[in-house]
């Protein structure tokens, strides 16, 4: 048996080595479940997984998320396909975001496995909402403490013109349904959330799909959310993972962000994502 290897990554993330994700005995996967906790991402290199064992994993840690939004394939529902053909401008994530925090439960993790990947570029930047919240200022952290935050997908995959996914070619086939984002309910998270696996204080905002603070317009909510963004974007706590062929990254929605860069125009690159169901946030 190969020894398992656990490298700890600048800024946040381990990638575990030596593990075969189809033959995990049940003390391989409390290990990974720990790192999992800890870290927020784990990456696995040099994995054969079919799409029946891609869906096995997940289904490991709890139920699967059948994606409103995204395109599936055609023989699994219940994987998103994460796609970019040559000739397409946009890619799907493209900005930081947290995967469903427009949902009232959202969602505990997203496993992505690389199936077609450019020559050069289309890595994936990752950033820990752990060390977000643990290195604000004591000040900003009394302002946000008892702060909630309204999330919503409707201006992202919704119906509108102005919708990002309408005035993008990622809708064209690679994003769709935007009726039921206007069926929505835009929940209200904390702020400042008590992870419910680790129970450490996490940042839970984010660019993409935080729309206001609760009894606060979007103006009056826009001069702290900016702040606290910044803060995150800073790069003192990210990670920027480059995709080989066999790469499998999950991460945990409730305490990172991550941001899929675009910078591979004209080629390729196919992504197969598996969502695991969450639990309302505290």
């Amino acid at each position: 048996m190969a020894a398992i290897n656990v490298t700890e990554l600048d800024g946040l993330g381990v990638e575990l080595s030596g593990l075969d994700l189809r033959a995990l005995t049940e003390s391989d996967f409390a290990m990974i479940q720990a790192h999992f906790s800890e870290h927020g991402v784990i990456f696995f290199r040099d994995q054969s997984l079919s799409e029946a064992d891609h869906l096995d994993f997940a289904r490991r840690w709890g139920d699967v998320n059948v994606n409103r939004f995204f395109a599936a394939l055609p023989d699994f529902p219940q994987i998103a396909l994460v796609a970019k053909e040559p000739d397409q401008a946009d890619n799907i994530g493209g900005g930081w975001h947290t995967d469903h925090s427009y949902d009232h439960e959202p969602a505990l993790g997203s496993i992505l496995v690389a199936r077609e990947l450019p020559d050069a570029g289309g890595d994936t930047m990752f950033a820990s909402m752990y060390k977000a919240y643990e290195t604000l200022d004591e000040e900003t952290k009394a302002e946000i403490e008892h702060l909630k935050a309204v999330h919503s997908g409707k201006h992202i995959f919704g119906t509108e013109s102005s919708t990002y996914y309408q005035n993008s070619d990622a809708g064209n086939g690679r994003i769709g349904n935007p009726e039921k984002a206007d069926e929505l309910t835009d929940p209200v998270h904390p702020v400042v959330i008590t992870h419910p696996l680790r129970g450490k204080k996490a940042l839970y905002v984010n660019p993409a799909f935080t729309v206001r603070f609760e009894h606060q317009t979007k103006e009056e909510s826009e001069p702290l959310l900016s702040k606290l963004y910044a803060h995150v974007m800073k790069g003192d706590f990210q990670t920027r993972f480059k995709w080989r062929k066999g790469s499998v990254a999950m991460w945990d929605n409730r305490s990172t962000w991550h941001w899929a860069l675009n910078d591979y125009q004209g080629h390729r690159r196919i992504m197969h994502r598996v969502t695991v169901e969450g639990c309302a946030l505290n």
